[in-house]
């Protein structure tokens, strides 16, 4: 459908809907950029203040994976006001503005519509550098792919939904939803973003599940990746769960993909589908140069980023698959 629709062409805009991906950069002098995203959706958990944190660290987390520091926020809000308690409202946006104020972004409002399902999220714009952006078209052959976050988001708020899920299991999914990618965006910026630099591309991992995003990524740097199925680290509990739990998102996913994955036979079935799971308020993968790998695992420990997994290398364009999972 955007086919269709004719853009307008402006010289100072950096990072636009060619290549996918998190957020939008706009350049305004030639050492500041703007970086602009957009996110919300509806519950993934039942408890509102939770709720409210994962949200915003979900949309904050484009800004983190451009390799951007968030500025300002504005929420946007849909909520049945009639039907609900407005003390579990007042809880989603006291969730929301601690990731904000935590982020060190200032809140300057929002916007709220009357909606029969609640929706939250936000509006962020952030500073960059307009030469030190880390964009999905920047990989390089021989570089590795580090994960910040373990996955499985999806498979355990969807067992969640259905009383599938034990308190403690939900819990680290939540502690991981809502940790802000700050720690590893600072990471990105201390090696340096660029060409000639260590650090080449990122992308933050969510709905499309940890392969689409790096498809999105391998597409627009024209390279082929390679993915270490065992190297991936999932949430506690989430591989049981996989066994009856597999999401819509995650099929979804899985039927996007059919032409640009190949999965090695011996694969189990559970552990495609979590690399297939969407994901909410994920982890960034970092594309480094192998020689720089130390210092950014170094780096990203300093900073207190928890998850640094090797999951897998950049290889020189293929025909098909584009990523092959081993």
């Amino acid at each position: 459908m955007l086919r269709e629709i004719q853009l307008p062409v402006d010289v100072n805009l950096l990072v636009g809907l060619a290549t996918g991906d998190d957020a939008g950069v706009y350049r305004l002098t030639e050492s500041l950029a703007l970086v602009q995203t957009v996110d919300f959706f509806t519950p993934v958990v039942d408890d509102p203040y939770t709720y409210g944190q994962i949200a915003a660290a979900n949309s904050l987390s484009d800004v983190y994976a451009m390799g951007g520091k968030p500025l300002t926020a504005m929420n946007i809000l849909c909520y049945p006001i009639r039907d609900r308690d407005p003390r579990e409202l007042a809880e989603i946006l006291r969730g929301g503005v601690e990731k904000i104020t935590e982020a060190g972004a200032a809140l300057l409002g929002g916007h709220s519509v009357e909606d029969p399902e609640p929706k939250f999220g936000l509006s962020v714009t952030g500073l960059i550098d307009p030469e030190h952006v880390a964009t999905n078209a920047g990989a390089q052959p021989g570089d590795l792919l580090v994960l910040t976050k373990p996955i499985g988001t999806g498979i355990v708020t969807t067992a969640a939904k259905f009383d599938e899920c034990d308190a403690a299991t939900l819990e680290s999914a939540c502690r991981s939803m809502s940790t802000l990618n700050a720690g590893a965006a600072e990471a990105m910026r201390t090696l340096g973003i660029g060409a000639e630099m260590p650090i080449h591309a990122a992308t933050d991992i969510t709905g499309f599940g940890l392969l689409g995003h790096l498809y999105h990524l391998a597409r627009a740097s024209n390279v082929a990746l390679e993915i270490d199925s065992a190297a991936v680290p999932v949430l506690p509990g989430s591989e049981a769960l996989a066994e009856s739990n597999v999401t819509r998102g995650g099929r979804d996913n899985g039927a996007y993909l059919a032409e640009a994955v190949s999965f090695h036979a011996d694969l189990a079935a559970v552990r495609r589908d979590l690399l297939l799971d969407p994901q909410t308020s994920g982890g960034l993968v970092i594309c480094v140069a192998e020689d720089a790998i130390s210092h950014l695992l170094s780096e990203l420990e300093s900073q207190g980023v928890q998850t640094r997994a090797i999951v897998g290398r950049v290889l020189p364009p293929a025909t098909k698959p584009t990523i092959s999972v081993v």
